[in-house]
């Protein structure tokens, strides 16, 4: 159980370091939480910093999901409980960094690279999912609320394991309420569509 809480713990650390705000700093641009949504994710960093900042928010917040379950896969590659509690972590020190006054972003990054490292499989279904949904649709929120919904489905298929299929659904749950706001928005019609500027 020690080494399950100090893995969760550099996971949840791991997970407080904002890309988005660092990222968007070190290029000399806008704090994203005090522009647009005020959500420090890429989508947001698209609309007010450009592609460039994107990407590399983007690249940083998948890396950090994956690389805080590699890490726990490294000492713990046969205890689930651990690493379905690493990847829930991870997901968490994202949502509420304790590097910036807990308030962070809205996930969907950072728990792509969990779910990738941690059921490669799980990961795949997941991207595709969403970017079935973007290209459809051109919602980034609606996509990644419809791929929260499927996730846990994804998990129970490909792991048949009831500890990752149990934090598959509560990050599921947790990113679809961090998407309330833009839930409201969708029904009013006044969602901005990717690449749109707010």
């Amino acid at each position: 159980m020690l080494t399950t809480f100090t893995l969760c713990v550099i996971a949840y650390l791991f997970g407080s370091f904002s890309s988005a705000v660092i990222v968007c700093h070190l290029m000399g641009l806008p704090d994203p939480r005090t522009q647009g949504s005020g959500n420090p994710g890429a989508t947001n960093v698209l609309r007010h910093g450009g592609k460039k900042a994107a990407i590399i928010t983007l690249f940083f917040d998948v890396l950090k999901g994956i690389v805080a379950v590699l890490l726990a896969r490294f000492f713990v590659p046969d205890d689930t409980l651990t690493l379905a509690g690493v990847t829930l972590a991870v997901f968490l020190g994202h949502l509420y960094p304790i590097f910036f006054q807990f308030k962070g972003g809205k996930g969907v990054a950072t728990a792509f690279g969990g779910l990738l490292a941690l059921v490669w499989q799980v990961g795949i279904a997941a991207l595709i999912t969403w970017l079935a949904m973007a290209f459809a649709f051109r919602y980034s929120s609606l996509s990644a609320i419809i791929t929260a919904i499927c996730v846990p489905v994804f998990t129970y298929f490909f792991s048949n394991d009831l500890y990752y299929t149990t934090s598959s659904i509560v990050i599921s749950v947790l990113l679809i309420w961090r998407h309330r706001s833009n839930i409201k928005k969708l029904l009013n019609g006044e969602e901005d569509k990717i690449g749109e500027k707010a």
